[in-house]
């Protein structure tokens, strides 16, 4: 497993808990330390107590490097960034220089799998620098959800498999046959498609949910009551039709943003995509005038508290977090940010960093719910009335009881309500 990040930290232990022997490979020396003393670097269910036990069982190690370590391995898994280029498109600069490193290790007919969210052609830029007739490059693309991905790996609704070689194809898609999920084995391209697909296709859900909260505050209708009616539709499905803040984290920005750009290189417009991601960025803005609009419409010199700071709850991730966008949007119009959130603890510029949402929302001329944590459903407006300067609430998840605020004071807005 070639990346020791969240992707590959996830599909490694996983694989050591479904019978596999794997080796896991990082270049951060600190990190492969802890890893092999089980000491994990995020915030993931159950992924700690999966991998102490597979080092325990020592189907599971990490170590530091490429070595004739690999040389033993039958397929090597890589599971290394793609970040988002300057122009949109995915850096593959990091699959590059890991298969040109591996290259030499590599046993004949060992299988390289791409793991990693990669553009369409990857398979065959991995193939041309690897250029060994005996090696073979699969598409296994992940479809984990932070926070839940232990679940997800065991559990998926779906595993892809994309090779050019129906037989390699097959090797892979037995791994998992102790998994009891769907397999589908297509050409490389269609599988590295589908993984873009279907971020882009969730993106799109949710900003129509944020844009049907949108109509609902117009006129008068509220959002809970019209995505539970649309959700009840099988055609439709109730899941990710929940309005908020916006989206983000480390996957749906760069994915969406690196499709456009596939389809830009391919010669077709990506109106539709390109037109989600407009909206997104709208989005933050609104959250940001709801919060203007409860502190009388100017944010300079408002302290303003803001509960949650990750991209979602249950994940220690800030990466291209709503929370963060806002909190710049806020930032920029003069107000004071004074945030907390349940793992996020270290200094970040700009922002105050309380040990407690009690603390966050002392003397504050609004409080923002920027991230969905169960904790601050359980919040008592009327010890929150008791310190804030001011009683204005936006809830940008909606996940309190709008009128449970309003008897205590509070001015409540929520996201479609």
């Amino acid at each position: 497993m070639v990346g020791a990040g969240y992707v590959g930290l996830t599909t490694a232990s996983c694989m050591a808990q479904i019978g596999h022997t794997v080796i896991g490979i990082d270049v951060d020396s600190a990190k492969i330390e802890a890893l092999n003393k089980g000491i994990i670097p995020i915030v993931e269910d159950g992924l700690e107590a999966i991998t102490q036990q597979m080092l325990a069982t020592h189907r599971l190690t990490f170590q530091l490097g490429y070595s004739e370590a690999i040389c033993s391995c039958e397929f090597i898994f890589l599971c290394v960034p793609t970040p988002q280029d300057e122009d949109g498109s995915a850096d593959l600069t990091y699959i590059r220089e890991s298969a040109k490193s591996l290259s030499p290790y590599l046993a004949s007919n060992s299988v390289i799998v791409n793991k990693s969210t990669v553009p369409v052609g990857s398979t065959l830029v991995v193939e041309e620098i690897v250029r060994r007739d005996d090696i073979f490059v699969v598409s296994n693309p992940e479809f984990l959800r932070e926070g839940s991905a232990v679940h997800d790996f065991l559990n998926p609704d779906r595993i892809v498999v994309g090779s050019s070689n129906k037989q390699a194809a097959q090797r892979v898609a037995d791994l998992y046959q102790s998994i009891d999920a769907p397999i589908i084995i297509c050409d490389p391209a269609s599988a590295e498609t589908i993984k873009y697909a279907a971020n882009a296709f969730l993106a799109t859900k949710l900003s129509f949910a944020n844009a049907i909260a949108a109509l609902c505050e117009h006129v008068g209708a509220n959002i809970d009551d019209v995505m539970q009616g649309i959700g009840q539709d099988k055609r439709i499905g109730n899941q990710f039709l929940k309005p908020g803040p916006g989206w983000g984290g480390s996957c749906f920005p760069k994915d969406t943003r690196a499709l456009v750009k596939i389809a830009e290189s391919a010669g077709y417009d990506f109106e539709l995509l390109r037109g989600v991601i407009d909206f997104n960025e709208i989005q933050f803005d609104r959250i940001v005038n709801k919060v203007r609009k409860a502190v009388g419409g100017t944010l300079t010199s408002k302290n303003i508290a803001v509960l949650g700071l990750t991209f979602k709850a249950h994940t220690n991730d800030l990466r291209d977090s709503p929370a963060l966008r806002i909190v710049e949007h806020l930032k920029s119009h003069g107000a004071t940010i004074n945030a907390y959130d349940p793992t996020a603890n270290e200094s970040l510029h700009g922002i105050n960093i309380y040990k407690t949402a009690i603390e966050a929302c002392a003397s504050a001329d609004a409080i923002l719910i920027a991230t969905e944590w169960p904790e601050f459903a359980s919040l008592n407006p009327t010890d929150l009335g008791k310190i804030v300067r001011s009683k204005h609430m936006i809830d940008a998840r909606n996940i309190l009881d709008a009128d449970l605020w309003k008897a205590a004071g509070f001015t409540y807005q929520g996201v479609g309500r």
